[in-house]
């Protein structure tokens, strides 16, 4: 059934997608309308070949709004999505304002799609890098419980925004013709660098970044007893995040069964020849929608363990595209 839907952030990176992958994918909607702050009110936008008028983000825009997807800084979220769900819109929140909230669904499609029967009027989507991962757990973890999981990843200059890829880009420029570069998004040159902090300090030397991937992870499985030891680190990369994953399991999966759970599985490619150089890298896995896999192998140092290495558009499956599946879930 259609339904009346709302942007809210339209104008921003990731509310750009959302508008583009709504459009992608033929979202059955009543009506539209695209919400932003003050100074993007007025902007014109094109969808489906019409024009609309940016309307401002406040209380009475959500008048008569089934669903709306939010793409928005968390403090923009905290103020928002009370008044949309008081007027019985469904927010779908990208933002982390909501997602460990206990009454607040955190949903990933492919792994826990029944859980936004459960919302309040308010759906979660995760963090971009515990998205992916979490989507590579899902067929290893149907088959044999996942106890353990190590992960490091490899993150884009995106997810730190526009200005973050605006660092890396005039970063390396200055870089390599001597010069000087003030960078805004990053607290070191992220240019012929890797920085090992994602986040603010948080207990026991872990960033907040990675303890998202810990406690979001634990909730969308919704067992807290999976153990997850995860080192985020930002790398001179436009676009795309990069995992390496190893993961315990109760019983022996071997390789093959492996590859082949991931293969069967949905939202997942699987790219992985290493004698002829195949596997997933951020440059063929750019602007799509799917989680690819690679490098899948026997860890050498755990009886029950695989590792493999995921890749993953994170402003669209990490963000846009997801959000976009809840809200089909919806409908």
């Amino acid at each position: 059934m259609a339904k009346r839907i709302a942007i809210a952030g339209a104008t921003g990176a990731v509310g750009t997608l959302v508008r583009q992958i709504l459009e992608q994918r033929d979202f059955p909607y009543a009506s539209i309308k695209f919400l932003a702050s003050k100074r993007s009110v007025g902007k014109t936008l094109t969808f489906k070949g019409e024009q609309h008028t940016v309307e401002l983000l406040e209380p009475k825009a959500f008048d008569e709004i089934d669903i709306v997807i939010g793409s928005t800084p968390d403090e923009v979220a905290a103020e928002f999505v009370p008044w949309a769900v008081e007027r019985g819109t469904i927010v779908v929140d990208e933002s982390g304002y909501h997602r460990m909230m206990d009454d607040v669904p955190l949903v990933v499609p492919e792994v826990n799609a029944d859980a936004v029967k459960n919302h309040k009027g308010i759906i979660a989507s995760p963090n971009c890098s515990t998205t992916q991962m979490v989507v590579a757990m899902k067929p290893l973890h149907d088959v044999s419980p996942i106890k353990r999981v190590v992960v490091s990843t490899y993150q884009a200059t995106s997810g730190a925004g526009v200005v973050g890829q605006e660092d890396l880009t005039e970063g390396t420029k200055s870089a390599i013709a001597g010069n000087d570069y003030e960078y805004k998004a990053f607290s070191h040159p992220i240019a012929f660098n890797v920085i090992p902090q994602i986040g603010s300090h948080k207990a026991d030397g872990y960033t907040s970044e990675e303890l998202k991937m810990v406690y979001e992870t634990q909730k969308i499985f919704g067992d807290d007893s999976i153990k997850i030891c995860p080192t985020c680190v930002r790398v001179p990369v436009s676009n795309c995040h990069s995992e390496t994953i190893l993961v315990e399991t109760e019983s022996p999966i071997s390789v093959e069964q492996a590859r082949e759970l991931f293969a069967a599985a949905p939202g997942v490619t699987v790219v992985d020849d290493l004698e002829a150089g195949q596997y997933p890298m951020p440059n063929n896995s750019d602007n799509q929608d799917d989680v690819f896999i690679g490098r899948i192998r026997k860890d050498l140092s755990c009886e029950n363990g695989l590792t493999f290495w995921c890749v993953s558009d994170n402003l669209r499956k990490g963000a846009a595209t997801n959000a976009v599946q809840i809200a089909e879930l919806l409908i």
